[in-house]
């Protein structure tokens, strides 16, 4: 722990230092050379309407815009280098080839699509038709309201695994929860089954040292540190691995809101109760998430040549509804995750219940979730009760007053913290995964999640939205409002949320 909080202080300082760099040559720039200075402030113009035409989002583009017209020199210096993708690393090129490569793998059943479309389920036919994510049916899927619930049939699945165990996410922590599953996997290992695991650099910076990945080859469990974090790399550091997928033998696969660590499933409590989810997948579907995962770990280590060898004969199971896995990334100009969102809002006819630990988003998705309101849905958000960062927090309290004030109700889950993110709405959809409704998730990082069309869980949902529900306040009108300082402040963190 000592040697990875080292390693945190070592990469932060790097940050400054970089920073300090782009001061020095501001300010040098600005009193030796006045013409490079004006040569620079045209730059900066030239930059920031590029930005404005090439913007899917302003609301995002925003925070850029204001630097470099405020510091031409160092707003342009700090946009070229860490801001913008025209020097794409080549930790992205990797990733797009591979998302490339896999595309041949992902078939449609044509007969599963023709009923869907029979049935004219449109947003499911955004994903299949304008994504390329296959639906599927008969798949068994069972959702678990708590990572306390999730954990040990987690457990009970890896103690089955013959052939090979892929395991992917954000943050993994020494602890009760990893040790239990570390256990597990030296025994597998021992038996002939392969086991891969990666983890995100950023997400695991305070939790394990450099050493960690040598420790897990040496035990025969193969590694990949998903984007290792260099304070020199740009803009690609500010793109992470924020997917939960656990893959075994191609049968079963689990993702929803808990990582690998002792608070998801309550064992160490700092917020207070942790409200997360989990959601197990058997069946066909199981596909899609193996394909997530060895996407990207061809990306870093490119080992599989044929990944067909890891797809086996899926057992049907007598299931109602369809399902599509999902998955996103900053590769291109779709944001998927947050269209699957707005889909749900745009089309919803009752209501729409939302669990998400963090509510920091554009004008776009604001206008959905208001829009949604006026047409008579009953829109409901849970956030926490006890913030897990108060700085994220006071953006989130900033989206209260608008949204009250066009009847939405929020609510706020009193015992402590909600870290799962679910939609579902008017009983037949809901989609569970790994995406917040943030400017990270929603633009940043590397996603997943499930959408179900009239399974037996969806209901399962709901019900788990309810009972959240009754354990939380209902945010009032008067509790909106904020203050001269706190308005303020929530001005200045809106302005820069793009970035938190």
């Amino acid at each position: 722990m000592r040697m990875a909080m080292r390693r945190g202080f070592v990469v932060g300082l790097g940050f400054i230092i970089q920073i300090l760099f782009y001061v020095f040559i501001m300010i040098f720039f600005a009193d030796h050379f006045p013409v490079i200075n004006v040569v620079y402030r045209i730059l900066g113009l030239l930059i920031v309407l590029s930005i404005i035409k090439n913007s899917r989002s302003l609301d995002v583009s925003l925070p850029w815009i204001m630097v470099i017209l405020i510091e031409p020199i160092l707003g342009t210096l700090l946009y070229l280098s860490l801001g913008n993708m025209l020097f794409t690393s080549r930790t992205l090129r990797r990733l797009r080839q591979s998302t490339q490569n896999a595309q041949k793998y992902y078939l449609q059943d044509p007969k599963t699509k023709e009923e869907v479309e029979d049935l004219g389920f449109s947003q499911m036919r955004y994903l299949y038709d304008h994504n390329h994510f296959p639906v599927y049916k008969n798949n068994q899927v069972t959702y678990y309201p708590l990572g306390d619930e999730g954990f040990p049939t987690i457990v009970e699945e890896l103690k089955k695994a013959e052939k090979f165990i892929f395991i992917e996410y954000f943050i993994i922590n020494h602890g009760e929860v990893w040790d239990t599953i570390l256990e597990i996997l030296k025994k597998k290992v021992k038996a002939g089954v392969e086991v891969r695991l990666m983890y995100d650099d950023i997400g695991c910076i305070s939790m394990l040292d450099k050493h960690f990945p040598k420790e897990m080859e040496a035990l025969g469990i193969k590694c990949v540190v998903f984007n290792h974090l260099n304070p020199l790399a740009g803009v690609i550091m500010n793109n992470r691995d924020h997917r939960k997928i656990l893959v075994i033998d191609g049968k079963v696969a689990f993702t929803g809101g808990m990582n690998l660590a002792d608070e998801y499933i309550n064992v160490h409590s700092p917020y207070g109760h942790w409200k997360d989810n989990a959601i197990r997948i058997k069946g066909s579907a199981v596909w899609s998430f193996t394909l997530f995962f060895l996407t990207s770990w061809n990306a870093f280590r490119a080992e599989d040549g044929d990944f067909t060898k890891f797809k086996v004969d899926p057992v049907t199971y007598e299931e109602e509804g369809y399902i599509i896995p999902y998955c996103d990334a900053p590769l291109d100009d779709e944001d998927v995750g947050a269209d699957v969102y707005m889909n749900i809002l745009n089309q919803a006819k009752d209501y729409v219940y939302i669990m998400t630990p963090y509510l920091i988003i554009d004008e776009e998705m604001i206008r959905s979730l208001v829009l949604a309101a006026k047409r008579g849905v009953d829109v409901r958000l849970i956030v926490p009760g006890i913030p897990d960062k108060k700085i994220v927090y006071t953006v989130t309290q900033s989206y209260f007053k608008i949204l009250i004030d066009n009847h939405i109700k929020i609510y706020t889950y009193t015992p402590g913290f909600v870290h799962a993110k679910v939609f579902v709405s008017d009983d037949h959809i809901a989609t569970v995964g790994t995406i917040n409704m943030d400017y990270r998730s929603l633009v940043h990082h590397f996603e997943c999640g499930l959408f179900m069309r009239d399974t037996k869980e969806v209901m399962k949902v709901k019900k788990d939205c309810l009972d959240t529900l009754s354990k939380s306040h209902l945010v009032t009108e008067k509790e909106a409002q904020g203050g001269l300082f706190k308005d303020l402040l929530q001005a200045v963190l809106r302005l820069i949320a793009p970035m938190l």
